[in-house]
């Protein structure tokens, strides 16, 4: 996957405000704000490069208010590093092609992986599956 690499005035200029400071300055999003994608086959991409990170058939309802996912489409789209903001120690989920940030994984998602991908609903976009 070739890399996405651009100037922050750039990706100032293609992004709106809060996506800008979501995956580019490592911010959230209100929970329940942007989790208001269509319930239909299809694939979540990255806002910025649109590179492909999860599938529909992943995506399950975990009451936080933030798109969740028990598994990214491929480890090759999604990277994993430790955040240790606000007092905690998390793992931040960011896009291998344009590093932007996309949320937190967390172990208690449903099987089979039992994890939970809880992404930023403002840093992805969402393509249906052709019919």
């Amino acid at each position: 996957m070739d890399k996405v690499v651009k100037s922050e005035s750039e990706w100032q200029a293609m992004l709106s405000d809060l996506a800008y400071k979501v995956t580019r300055k490592h911010g959230t999003e209100r929970a329940f704000t942007h989790d208001n994608f269509p319930k239909v086959p299809g694939t979540y991409r990255c806002v910025c490069c649109d590179a492909p990170l999860f599938d529909q058939s992943t995506k399950f309802d975990s009451g936080t208010g933030w798109p969740s996912f028990y598994a990214p489409i491929s480890e090759e789209t999604v990277g994993e590093s430790e955040d240790r903001s606000w007092f905690m120690r998390r793992t931040e989920v960011h896009c291998n092609r344009c590093d932007a940030h996309l949320g937190h994984v967390f172990n208690d998602g449903p099987a089979p992986t039992g994890l939970r991908y809880c992404m930023n609903g403002v840093a992805l976009k969402f393509e249906a599956a052709d019919e």
